[in-house]
């Protein structure tokens, strides 16, 4: 046998035991899965068998080296299984009513808009070597500007472009005090945040005063898509997929939701299938080489925090006048926090971030859903509205996994 067969067969083992470990999360999803609407199942069996192949496939995938993948699946084994096991106790009218699941989708589409443009600004920014903990600020200037702007202007589409501009000033400061004057970029971020609320706070009072935000602004509106409905169902035991499905989830969601969609494929085009990308990652890892080769890195960074600003604005900005149609002071409410903790989540890689604000997503519009199950006047769901707020910690503390941040991340760069 060649020696280049005998040194393939450790990349193929680790390859088959990451396959195990997935497909042992999966199990792990459907042994909470097979006790929900539409399924139903009354006894726990299905949960236990299911999460017991869940638990069996981690271990294998461990013991092959899966690593993170296999202690996925046995998380995924207990937390299904205990899940599962706890729905089959639950009154099936209650489940109907959390668990609709087109709503459920369509609320988790909006939620994770305004963190998916932050996260995807994010990028941006720490790819080129620049920690961007102003993400929150440069969020809640674009909710405040992007109101105003939509407000004097009378047109949407104006207000995005005022928010943008807005982010992106206050992402030029950022900019100036990380790349020129070297200082530390934490710090810089943080100061960020409290200016963007000074800021805000004082312009809100200064022009509108006590009345508060005007409620006619223009709203951003959504394509029709009721097409949807005339695609046939297809039921498959009771399980119904169709199109008056599509249509619940995909009918009526703002522009600014595709607008969203849109941008998570150009920035994966644009950071790992075009030389401007190549370049904004090679000023992240390797800046002095990237500089010897004749490579601008300040100019790159300048760049990419600003367009991490103007970005992130627009997810501000999607919260005042695409979503609530209003402001308020801390309107964004630390979702820029959570954009920072999707960037690490999905491994500074677009989709990875995109896929934990859907999960964060999901778990803001499971925690609004979740008093219909709870008796009235009972405190316990607000403690499921913190789960994003968990999820954060969980991302930051490293315990999904270990994330590889681009080499040279916070390091300021002094030209020699």
């Amino acid at each position: 046998m060649s020696t280049l067969a005998l040194a393939a067969r450790p990349v193929q083992r680790l390859g088959t035991a990451r396959a195990i470990g997935l497909a042992g999360i999966l199990l792990g999803l459907i042994s909470c899965w097979v006790a929900l609407p539409p399924i139903h199942a009354r006894g726990f069996g299905w949960p236990l068998i299911f999460g017991i192949l869940a638990l069996a496939a981690g271990i294998v995938s461990i013991t092959r080296g899966g690593g993170r993948a296999g202690w996925g699946a046995i998380a995924a084994a207990f937390i299904g299984m205990s899940l599962g096991i706890a729905s089959t106790q639950s009154g099936v009218g209650n489940l109907d009513l959390v668990f609709a699941w087109a709503v459920l989708l369509s609320a988790t589409l909006r939620y994770a808009t305004p963190l998916a443009f932050a996260a995807m600004g994010g990028l941006f920014s720490e790819r080129s070597g620049v920690v961007n903990i102003g993400l929150e600020g440069m969020m809640l200037m674009g909710a405040f500007w992007g109101f105003w702007g939509t407000d004097r202007f009378n047109n949407w589409m104006l207000g995005l472009l005022v928010a943008m501009i807005a982010g992106a000033l206050l992402a030029l400061v950022h900019a100036f005090f990380c790349i020129n004057l070297q200082a530390d970029q934490i710090v810089v971020g943080t100061g960020i945040n409290f200016l963007a609320l000074g800021i805000t706070g004082y312009a809100f009072v200064d022009i509108y005063g006590a009345q508060g935000s005007p409620t006619d602004v223009p709203s951003v509106g959504s394509p029709s898509l009721h097409f949807l409905s005339h695609i046939p169902n297809i039921s498959i035991g009771p399980v119904e997929f169709g199109g008056g499905f599509l249509n619940a989830v995909f009918g009526d969601l703002s522009y600014m939701i595709w607008l969203s969609f849109i941008l998570l494929i150009l920035t994966y085009i644009v950071l790992f299938r075009t030389s401007i990308g190549l370049r904004i990652r090679a000023v992240g890892e390797h800046p002095r080489a990237a500089d010897t080769v004749g490579i601008n890195v300040f100019a790159i960074r300048y760049g990419a925090v600003i367009l991490s600003g103007a970005l992130a604005a627009l997810g501000g900005a999607y919260l005042s006048v695409a979503d609530v149609g209003l402001f308020d002071q801390n309107l964004t409410g630390g979702r820029g926090f959570i954009a920072i903790a999707a960037i690490i989540f999905g491994n500074w890689r677009p989709f990875g971030a995109y896929a934990a604000c859907l999960l964060f997503g999901f778990s803001s519009a499971l925690g609004d859903r979740l008093p219909a199950y709870f008796a009235e006047g009972s405190a316990t769901p607000l403690l499921f509205q913190t789960l994003p707020y968990v999820l954060t910690l969980i991302a930051v503390a490293g315990v999904i996994g270990r994330s590889i941040p681009p080499a040279s991340i916070g390091r300021p760069y002094r030209r020699q």
